[in-house]
């Protein structure tokens, strides 16, 4: 999708309803395009066979999407019984069929062996990189590669209903937790091997699916040309840094900060803390050790809409 001439400076957060069968960088130039907008990129790919809330960052809101790839995630999956696959999901080539015999009691204790705290090999399918390459180069080569094993956590593995070859779970987990990985390791421990056969995003750190816009929805209010209408569905673009500490700067701290300077502040030792004006515009984050207030990432502000970039109490 090429981008339109005189793109739009858009800033803000859009939670979209992925739809099946295509890809997270080919939903994000569509909607880049519908929305005109000079920048944007997704928080964590969702493969084409999956669905969901995909976050989508726009202009200085994608200096934050980090926040959003590191938090938990929450998903609807059916798994498949009987039937294992190169790729774990239903993409893929059939690796193995077995019989499916499993008990009701088998299936909870093998659910809970992958509860909790757990270590996971990723799977070959991945983008994770091996000297440089991501990992499904080597995969669709059918070259094997070393990979260690990786902490994660599933803080939720529910059953919600079952089948004689299917079952529906609810996943709540940490980052980097590959849902596949865990129906391949699941469908091993009970000796028959599964895989996924559908992957629906429900949470992604503070955000729940009800507050999923559709393509449908932006290819409607594009046609009216309806822009104001296009930019009430964002969210601020601190939507993402929910639960982290804030600190309002006054105006000599603002401007040294502004400036890629420190400054003293009242305030505990903390990380990362949110930076306010005092008119309430986000500045960006920063670190406090000891009183001093350094800063990480900032708003351009100049970038923002006039109405904001004008203030000169914000750009002093």
């Amino acid at each position: 999708m090429r981008a339109r001439k005189n793109a739009r400076p858009v800033h803000g957060i859009l939670l979209l309803d992925k739809p099946l069968e295509v890809s997270s960088n080919g939903i994000l130039q569509r909607v880049r395009w519908l929305y005109q907008a000079q920048k944007a990129g997704h928080t964590g790919a969702l493969d084409p066979m999956a669905s969901g809330l995909l976050p989508i960052c726009f202009g200085e809101a994608t200096k934050f999407s980090q926040f959003l790839l590191d938090t938990d995630k929450t998903y609807q999956v059916t798994a498949t019984f009987g039937i294992r696959t190169t790729t774990s999901d239903a993409e893929g080539e059939v690796v193995s069929e077995k019989a499916v015999s499993f008990s009701e009691p088998e299936l909870t204790a093998a659910m809970l062996q992958l509860s909790g705290d757990i270590l996971q090999v990723p799977t070959m399918f991945s983008a994770l990189k091996y000297q440089g390459q991501p990992l499904y180069k080597y995969a669709r080569q059918g070259i094997e590669v070393p990979r260690e094993a990786r902490p994660i956590s599933i803080y939720r593995f529910e059953l919600l209903s079952r089948t004689a070859q299917t079952a529906d779970f609810i996943v709540h987990c940490s980052k980097g937790t590959y849902i596949r990985t865990l129906i391949d390791d699941l469908g091993e421990l009970l000796g028959c091997g599964a895989h996924v056969s559908r992957l629906h995003r429900v949470q992604v750190g503070p955000f729940q699916a009800a507050q999923m816009v559709t393509p449908q929805q932006l290819e409607a209010l594009n046609e009216q040309q309806d822009w104001a209408a296009l930019d009430a569905l964002l969210l601020p673009m601190d939507a993402g840094l929910q639960g982290l500490p804030s600190q309002v700067l006054d105006a000599v701290q603002q401007k040294a900060i502004m400036h890629g300077q420190s400054c003293q502040v009242a305030a505990a030792d903390v990380e990362v803390v949110k930076l306010y004006a005092e008119s309430g515009q986000l500045l960006g984050i920063g670190q406090i050790v000891s009183g001093e207030l350094s800063s990480r990432r900032l708003i351009n502000l100049a970038a923002l809409a006039p109405t904001v970039a004008d203030d000169s109490s914000l750009l002093a």
